[in-house]
């Protein structure tokens, strides 16, 4: 998918290539939540075939073939992030514009001011340039909750217009941490 706004953020990027972090210049977050809406609702539309690996505790993994239908229920948990292009969350994250050399890619990065507070932890945007549209290639979320008697991280990637990836850690007290990781797979990918 292409982004035609990235091509006047991309350059920017390209001369900076240290972190800066973003000021209160009335420039909106990228929209991660809208973007995934819209790759899922490719997705319900197409004839992709749909598969879903699920491994509990690194033991055994199981596959399935999935209906189109259930495609958007699997992906509930990129649905769910917060919707950080709202302005209300501008002063409770920042953004970090950076340019990986090593990937050649351009890095969106989103921070809470407060982690503590806050149940998203860390959002990512890698674009990789191209003059003839700039790409958005993944996306990755690190999530945390914890209770007073339980503790659960998720820590998700969306590799636009392929698959996508949650790992789940799940940890009560008294009890094993039980790791659960789920992919699923619509484009090309393996």
């Amino acid at each position: 998918m292409r982004i035609s706004y990235l091509k006047f953020v991309l350059p920017f990027l390209l001369i900076s290539s240290c972190k800066q972090e973003k000021k209160d210049d009335g420039e909106k977050f990228f929209p991660v939540l809208s973007f995934i809406q819209s790759q899922v609702a490719h997705v319900d539309t197409s004839l992709y075939n749909i598969r879903r690996y699920v491994t509990v505790d690194t033991l055994k993994t199981d596959t399935f073939y999935i209906p189109r239908e259930q495609f958007r229920q699997l992906a509930s948990d990129f649905l769910n992030i917060p919707d950080l292009a709202d302005p209300s969350y501008k002063k409770r994250f920042r953004e970090e514009k950076t340019f990986d050399e090593t990937l050649n890619s351009a890095l969106l990065v989103y921070l809470p001011v407060n982690p503590e507070k806050e149940l998203l932890q860390r959002q990512e945007v890698l674009i990789k340039p191209n003059p003839s549209g700039d790409k958005i290639t993944n996306i990755i979320i690190n999530l945390s909750k914890d209770n007073r008697d339980s503790s659960i991280q998720k820590k998700m990637l969306w590799k636009v217009d392929e698959s996508f990836q949650v790992i789940t850690t799940k940890q009560y007290k008294g009890q094993p941490e039980t790791l659960i990781q789920e992919k699923v797979i619509w484009g090309e990918d393996e």
